[in-house]
């Protein structure tokens, strides 16, 4: 009896006449637009205005996919420039081989330099885009699977996906889906921080930082389970130790960050109430402006019409005051004149 598995796709690339359409690429453009529009609410719900993000992401984008690669073609540099290898290979970044460690280490520079552009707090941007680059990674995982790459020992389990190729040594067989644990993890990863954000407010990156343990936590024990080609130190894979480092970093500053910057971020983008029309609200929902423009109307949404008060009512009634003198004064005349006209023909 045949057991249930997930079948990988016969091949990672279609062709439209010339045009190659790659799985993995695709993945990663998916990724790149979910947390873009993900990140853009999150930070016009803190008061931003809306394509910050995105302009930012114009450098952090291709930052962190020139990062993701560099640590990759380092850490794994035998699959380039060993005997028989050919280095060109290392720019052909479609073929997969992206390290998400170099990738958020330079994607980070490239929105530190975009956000100083916009004049924006780095930290802020950060805890705004975090559940986007979650997700991000949720769907940038597929493009292991259109590739058969990344997988883990072989299994029996409904859920195990079946190895076709034999390239670069692949055995086939059916294996643990671990693309498949990392991105359901990733899921998770997003949820977390969602909730967490909207329940303690986090700020000054802690949203951020939070994800990266988080991140770290799943990731420890999913490359634990992979069985590529990995240098090992003292027995652990080297993404191991780089996942328990740089865990041990977030929870470091999360704590260091709390005490030294209790609280959120009043303002993110100093401007944005003037340009924008008023202040975006909390990330949860909800802004004043709104409630302000309803008192200048009246309970059937007709403009109230202001009345006269201080110094207009006063100007007004001494104006009326004026006039009656006036009148007074032209009777009189009259009766003058009258009196003058008998007194001459007498």
């Amino acid at each position: 009896m045949e057991l249930a598995f997930i079948p990988s796709p016969s091949r990672g690339v279609l062709h439209l006449g010339p045009i190659p359409l790659r799985g993995y690429a695709f993945c990663i453009i998916i990724g790149v637009f979910v947390a873009v529009w993900l990140g853009n609410r999150r930070w016009i719900a803190r008061g931003g205005r809306a394509g910050t993000v995105a302009d930012i992401a114009v450098w952090a984008v291709p930052f962190g996919l020139v990062g993701g690669r560099l640590y990759h073609v380092i850490t794994d540099y035998q699959l380039y420039f060993s005997e028989g290898r050919d280095w060109v290979d290392a720019f052909k970044i479609w073929e997969g081989g992206l390290g998400i460690w170099g990738a958020i280490a330079f994607g980070a520079v490239g929105a530190w330099i975009g956000a100083r552009r916009r004049g924006v707090p780095l930290p802020a941007y950060a805890d705004a885009i975090a559940p986007g680059i979650a997700l991000a990674q949720a769907i940038g995982r597929w493009g292991n699977w259109f590739n058969q790459e990344l997988y883990g020992k072989e299994t029996n389990l409904p859920w195990a996906v079946e190895i076709t190729s034999t390239a670069d040594g692949r055995v086939p067989g059916t294996y643990h889906p671990t693309f498949l644990y990392e991105s359901l993890w990733c899921i998770g990863v997003a949820l977390l921080v969602i909730w967490a954000d909207r329940r303690f407010k986090l700020g000054h990156g802690r949203a951020f930082a939070l994800y990266v343990a988080a991140y770290c936590v799943g990731r420890f024990w999913i490359e634990y389970m992979r069985v590529d080609d990995a240098h090992h130190i003292l027995g652990l894979r080297l993404n191991n130790w780089t996942a328990l480092f740089v865990f041990l970093l977030a929870v470091l500053y999360i704590v260091l960050s709390a005490r030294k910057r209790p609280g959120r971020e009043a303002v993110v983008e100093p401007g944005a109430e003037t340009l924008d029309g008023g202040a975006g609200g909390d990330p949860d929902g909800g802004t004043d402006g709104t409630e302000k423009s309803a008192r200048t109307r009246g309970e059937d949404g007709a403009e109230a019409v202001p009345e006269k008060t201080g110094d207009a009512a006063d100007g007004a009634d001494a104006d009326a005051a004026h006039d009656t003198d006036r009148a007074d004064d032209a009777e009189t005349s009259e009766s003058v004149k009258d009196g003058a006209d008998s007194a001459k023909k007498a």
